[in-house]
């Protein structure tokens, strides 16, 4: 039987890979789409419309990749592969450039909406991904959180996090749609990605202080004491 060899994390290895594994989508996702959009319609002269729906690609090829990679498909990829899918087929029939931006408020829209609907649901959303973070597959972690689950506070925080979540991504949806139909569309390609980033800041550190926080706090009590 084939082995793996684990070379031994040194202080700080854990984080530097944490922030790759942020960074790379990111720039994927605004980045690389915003210079694939100035490169097309300012070097190549191609039009805006054009342009921009090459750029809209490149996030939906991100998705895709990662699904085959990791073999699976959560709601929060399906739903962002489908919205971006659609969105690119509907701004060609439109053949509008602002319609294009606006396509993109739409993906926030649908993601805060859902994000929302499912904090009031017994499987909040945006739980999944902070319970791999919290617990990073660590057998009495898991153990704990299997444990705090059925908890009224733990629920709370849980919920809380989600809902969060779904109100800066609302927030996003209505400051770029805004902007899609009252700024010029050069503007809108950079300004709409300093909006986005701007809404995630803001849910990672509400969302933090006011449900993983929280969580994160309540499992590591409970891992100690199980120990």
């Amino acid at each position: 039987m084939a082995q793996t060899l684990t070379v031994p994390a040194r202080a700080g290895q854990p984080q530097r890979g944490n922030l790759r594994k942020t960074l790379v989508p990111l720039a994927l996702d605004v980045a690389a789409p915003m210079a694939c959009y100035y490169l097309l319609h300012g070097a190549f002269g191609t039009s805006e419309v054009t342009a921009l729906a090459v750029s809209g690609v490149i996030p939906a090829v991100r998705v895709v990749a990662g699904i085959v990679r990791d073999r699976t498909l959560n709601g929060l990829a399906g739903l962002t592969l489908a919205v971006n899918v659609v969105g690119i087929a509907l701004s060609f029939v439109a053949g509008d450039a602002r319609m294009m931006i606006g396509r993109d408020s739409a993906l926030s829209g649908v993601i805060s909406l859902v994000m929302m609907l499912s904090a009031f649901t017994a499987r909040p959303v945006m739980t999944p991904g902070m319970r791999a973070f919290i617990t990073r597959g660590n057998a009495v972690r898991e153990a704990a959180w299997e444990r705090l689950a059925s908890t009224a506070r733990f629920r709370r925080a849980e919920r809380l996090f989600t809902g969060i979540w779904g109100g800066a991504m609302l927030a996003d949806c209505v400051a770029r749609l805004i902007g899609a139909f009252t700024l010029p569309v050069s503007t809108m390609v950079w300004l709409s990605n300093v909006m986005l980033v701007a809404a995630l800041v803001v849910g990672l550190l509400v969302a933090g202080a006011f449900g993983s926080g929280p969580i994160m706090m309540m499992v590591n009590v409970e891992a100690k004491e199980a120990r």
